[in-house]
């Protein structure tokens, strides 16, 4: 009854049932995948609101290079944990991080270099300020920083990608992205390769800043994109079943095609109905 299903035809639509299935089933590991890796970094965000501060150097690796390097990136498990470190900030080479968002307004985030005792430097994202109110390309006025040493508690935060070009205007350095590698070049000593998002300082930080906040991952998007792939790959392979016990019916006579209804033939209705 099933012998068609070996003919070239029957087999090409197998083959390329199961190859739908199969680069289906692929996808939904793949979001799986990101699925795993978001939800660690939303596990990670949390344990760091309640972990106690290390020191810097405890979670990520210190700079090895000469001025103008950064040192190695902060492994992956380090990324939002707190951490404590203590130095000067370096306001000559403050840095403007345009176009930022929080609470849906476009702003600055101000880095400021913190050097330490060893000659190294970490940079801290000391906040969020509103721009100018000449223009969102007007320098904003950027609350002074700390003299003397300084002691800052925040979390380690990786240097994001997409780093464009870094600018030097009016003596404060402008970029569109946290790039730290391409931050370090503009630096006269070498900086670590994440960097710190300010939880708090000692002494006590400008209350112009606005904290920036660390969003969690949207997560159970990609695990609903699990079971739409997943799902899909079972009814590829649930529309074949169908499609072949459908044609070994028909072969065996018992589908047999209705005759057409002759609607010509049919009596008028009467004009009292």
């Amino acid at each position: 009854m099933y012998r068609f299903l070996l003919t070239p035809r029957w087999l090409g639509i197998l083959a390329l049932a199961l190859v739908a299935a199969a680069l289906m089933v692929f996808l939904g590991n793949w979001q799986l995948d990101r699925y795993r890796g978001r939800t660690a970094i939303n596990e990670r965000i949390d344990a760091g609101a309640t972990m106690a501060p290390a020191p810097l150097r405890d979670a990520v690796p210190a700079p090895t290079g000469g001025p103008g390097t950064a040192g190695p990136a902060p492994a992956e498990q380090a990324t939002y944990t707190p951490v404590t470190a203590t130095g000067r900030y370096d306001t000559a080479n403050l840095i403007l991080v345009r176009n930022r968002t929080v609470d849906s307004q476009v702003g600055f985030e101000v880095l400021t270099p913190l050097v330490l005792a060893d000659g190294t430097a970490v940079l801290v994202d000391r906040g969020w300020i509103p721009p100018a109110p000449e223009g969102a390309t007007v320098q904003p006025q950027v609350p002074a920083a700390p003299a003397g040493e300084v002691t800052v508690a925040g979390r380690v935060m990786a240097s994001e990608s997409g780093a464009g070009p870094v600018d030097r205007r009016d003596g404060k350095l402008e970029a569109r992205r946290i790039g730290v590698p391409r931050l370090a070049r503009e630096l006269p000593y070498p900086v670590y390769g994440g960097y710190l998002l300010l939880d708090e300082q000692t002494p006590a930080a400008d209350p112009a800043f606005q904290a920036v906040p660390i969003g969690h991952t949207n997560n159970w998007q990609n695990f609903g994109y699990v079971v739409q792939w997943w799902i899909f790959a079972a009814m590829t392979l649930v529309g074949y079943g169908w499609g072949a016990r459908k044609e070994a019916r028909r072969l065996a006579g018992l589908d047999k095609p209705r005759p057409p209804v002759d609607r010509a033939a049919e009596p008028a209705p009467s004009a009292s109905a």
